[in-house]
């Protein structure tokens, strides 16, 4: 399959978009000046207002852009057609690396996103309402107890994950693997001392 070739004004603004990405995770939106932005992608500010209308235009489609992909990643993750419930721990465990994986590999968006963006409330309610969705119908499948409220569970998970990405994912105290692993040995096993217990070691 031929792949269409980008023109010089989509790699153009594509530019842009990375380096005001960059700009705004280290400083933030007040601090980050449309100078700085164009003089580190090699343009004039002129150019800049051909494809964006102002700071603050770049800065939503930034926003825009991380929503969307998360969401789009959230609906993929959802756990189906698993024949033998001992497996519902891996297949966990898969989809819990590949959202760490997802927030590494964009680690300016994803502060943004959760951090300096003035939807990030909004965004952390979006999330809860799809991992809510994901979860109820792995519950239904029978995956997970059917005495768990998963509007709860959607509310922890979401919050744990956020708040380890920001103070040891991004930071690079640990990687999306190790977080992955920690996670799902504390969902599904809980902190409960227990010889019997399983684990992912």
């Amino acid at each position: 399959m031929i792949q269409k070739k980008e023109s010089k004004g989509e790699k153009t603004r594509a530019r842009l978009l990375e380096v005001a990405a960059e700009e705004f995770a280290k400083r933030g939106f007040h601090e980050t000046k449309v100078s700085t932005i164009v003089t580190r992608a090699g343009l004039t500010q002129p150019s800049f207002y051909l494809y964006f209308a102002s700071k603050e235009a770049i800065f939503d489609e930034l926003m825009a852009s991380f929503r969307s992909q998360l969401h789009e990643l959230v609906t993929k993750i959802r756990l189906s057609s698993i024949e033998e419930k001992n497996e519902v721990p891996n297949q966990v465990l898969k989809a819990s690396e590949t959202v760490f994986q997802f927030l590494a590999q964009n680690p300016n968006l994803t502060r943004i996103g959760f951090v300096l963006s003035p939807e990030a409330d909004q965004l952390r309610a979006e999330l809860v309402s799809l991992v809510t969705q994901n979860l109820l119908a792995e519950q239904q499948s029978g995956y997970f107890r059917d005495d768990l409220s998963m509007d709860f569970v959607a509310e922890c998970m979401v919050a744990i994950i956020e708040r380890l990405t920001i103070s040891r994912l991004l930071p690079g105290i640990d990687n999306a693997k190790s977080l992955a692993k920690q996670l799902v040995n504390f969902i599904m096993y809980g902190m409960v001392s227990n010889t019997s217990a399983k684990s992912h070691s």
